[in-house]
């Protein structure tokens, strides 16, 4: 009698999933390693719709399925439209990649209130909406095993300032922060219910948004100083990374951060300081 050969557990085929901000930088990387993993893969935007189309354009033209759904992410009304419209369209929610964020740097005794709440709106809050909304979705259809042993997967894209404090980015680094402990607590609540709750916290990624740290010689040189690992990160390790993280081969992995990072957060200025 044959033997079935038994389904590969980094493969994401047959599912569902949702990248927030995923139009550029980080995001559109995780949104081409899902969908090369199998994944239907919608890609959230809130401006820039031609960015958004141009890349599920991209993942169609290989075969995969793929939506562009517009959303502010710290609107309630909007990310409830968004996982309707993704589930009517693609099915059920299976993934949900929280990675949305901005960034409004100030010394803090400049910083204006205004710059301190859209940060926390968008980097805590709306990570917050988007993952109830995702929780509920995958509550409704509970585990569906032909597709994954796990009823829904979150994660939410951090960063190394959830642990490392960044002098002018009190806002950022806060949310980051707090990102933690919410990434923690639902773990902790949702997995009774099989829903995998992680975090990726990537360090320093060569993305358009940090572009002075890295776009000339010097600068990349200073920026080298604080990773051991002795190369500045791309897009596609944070979306491998996520990839993993969210496929049956990561199963047992619940309410863990994973630092992308090359070792920033190993203190690399005590290095030869013991």
């Amino acid at each position: 009698m044959a033997r079935h050969a038994k389904p590969d557990p980094s493969r994401l085929d047959g599912q569902c999933a949702l990248v927030t901000g995923g139009d550029g930088g980080i995001g559109s990387e995780v949104s081409r390693a899902l969908a090369q993993a199998g994944a239907a893969v919608a890609v959230n935007y809130r401006t820039n719709a031609d960015a958004a189309q141009a890349l599920v354009d991209e993942i169609r033209a290989t075969g995969a399925r793929a939506l562009a759904v517009r959303a502010d992410v710290t609107r309630e009304d909007d990310v409830l439209a968004m996982v309707r419209r993704v589930e009517d369209e693609l099915g059920p929610l299976d993934v949900l990649i929280n990675n949305a964020g901005v960034q409004r740097d100030a010394a803090f005794h400049e910083m204006s209130l205004e710059d301190w709440n859209t940060v926390i709106a968008v980097n805590l809050t709306g990570q917050f909406l988007c993952a109830r909304e995702a929780t509920r979705a995958f509550l409704r259809h509970g585990v569906r095993s032909l597709v994954s042993r796990s009823a829904g997967k979150i994660v939410f894209v951090s960063s190394v300032h959830d642990v490392i404090p960044w002098a002018g980015h009190a806002n950022y680094a806060a949310a980051k922060g707090g990102l933690a402990m919410l990434m923690k607590t639902l773990a902790q609540e949702l997995a009774a219910h099989r829903i995998r709750v992680n975090a990726v916290s990537p360090g320093a990624i060569r993305t358009p948004i940090n572009r002075d740290a890295w776009e000339t010689p010097e600068a990349e040189g200073r920026l080298l100083e604080l990773i051991p690992y002795g190369r500045i990160g791309e897009p596609t390790d944070v979306g491998r990374a996520v990839t993993w993280l969210v496929s049956d081969a990561a199963d047992y992995v619940v309410g863990a951060t994973l630092y992308v990072d090359g070792g920033m957060t190993l203190y690399p200025s005590f290095i030869g300081n013991g």
